[in-house]
């Protein structure tokens, strides 16, 4: 089994006569500087100057810099904007203030991993990885509850990184769930893996093909829009309380049956999985890295032109419109802050 960690392993008071800088305001931003201001640390933010999230960070009641101005001040510099603009940001304003016995640290280790940010040698570097989005890490640190987190130490110049990492997840509520030891290679290799096969890239292509496939046998696509996207929470929700073994229980037998029999043959396994294979060597090897940096400096031509396709989609059009007939159709949940 991985190290967990807990609540007792970790020492708030590390933190104490530091200065943390959230660079960014957007879902994890608000939320880290939120929790980890409740927790009692002494937070900044640091954000574009004239950027939309400039006046709601001191709305909030935090003292606003720019990134050079905050990452200046800081012992902590946590970088929560998002993975593409991040290492333009650190080479122009962040990388001249990272004096030694500064931590930098992060959420996602791409930019770590692939190399394009490299802090100095005498600074700590660690992740700190909430598993959840931001508006939930601020909802369960709330009702004094909290989001399991990742840790991982990069470089520990310091000699007391570890204890550093510790305490700020502590501060932002992951201890109160349970730290899981990782590195930021393995993180970023697994979370990219995800993301494209299963959580994103995998579900999204199934769900649309599912969808399409009833709509063009003559069904409505109401009807293909709620068996093929909406039940999708419901039955992961399932899923994330007990595992499949909880879904199982819940659904039909009818519903178990065709799981066994009719699975397979949609997602053979072993196709399934050297097309994985492949994806996943996209990501160790750096070839995806490379695609997504290039998109971002040649403007996003061609992830522009597929979101706008998704947009387009029946089963989006169908979508917006049911969820507009729904009772919970002005539900706030979802935080749509930016950086």
């Amino acid at each position: 089994m991985a190290k967990m960690y807990y609540e007792k392993d970790c020492n708030l008071d590390v933190l104490n006569g530091k200065t943390i800088a959230i660079i960014g305001y957007g879902s994890q931003g608000h939320a880290h500087a939120l929790n980890l201001r409740d927790s009692g640390c002494n937070v900044i933010v640091g954000l574009r100057k004239g950027g939309k999230s400039w006046p709601v960070a001191e709305k909030d009641g935090f003292q606003v810099f720019t990134v050079a101005e905050a990452a200046e001040k800081a012992d902590i510099i946590m970088m929560l904007i998002n993975d593409e603009v991040q290492a333009e940001v650190y080479k122009k304003e962040i990388a001249p203030q990272m004096k030694a016995g500064k931590a930098i640290a992060f959420a996602h280790g791409f930019n770590i991993r692939y190399k394009q940010i490299v802090p100095p040698a005498d600074c700590d570097v660690f992740m700190a990885a909430p598993k959840g989005p931001g508006h939930t890490v601020r909802s369960t640190y709330v009702a004094g509850k909290g989001v399991p987190c990742l840790i991982a130490v990069e470089q520990d110049a310091s000699g007391k990184a570890y204890d550093i990492a510790l305490a700020y997840i502590a501060g932002i509520g992951g201890a109160r769930a349970g730290i899981l030891e990782t590195t930021m290679d393995e993180e970023t290799e697994t979370d990219l893996f995800g993301e494209q096969t299963v959580l994103c890239g995998g579900v999204v292509d199934l769900m649309r093909c599912g969808f399409e496939v009833l709509v063009e046998a003559g069904y409505k696509p109401e009807n293909a829009y709620f068996e093929c996207i909406h039940e999708m929470k419901l039955i992961i929700d399932l899923v994330n309380k007990g595992g499949i073994a909880a879904m199982n229980y819940s659904i039909s037998d009818t519903a178990e049956f065709g799981e066994y029999v009719s699975g397979p043959r949609v997602l053979p396994a072993e196709q399934v999985k050297a097309n994985m294979r492949a994806v996943l060597k996209d990501i160790q090897d750096g070839t995806f890295a490379g695609k997504w940096i290039a998109e971002n400096k040649n403007g996003r031509t061609f992830f522009n032109s597929k979101r706008a396709q998704l947009a387009k989609h029946p089963m989006e059009i169908v979508g917006k419109q049911l969820r507009e007939q729904m009772l919970w159709k002005n539900d706030s949940d979802l935080d749509t802050a930016s950086n």
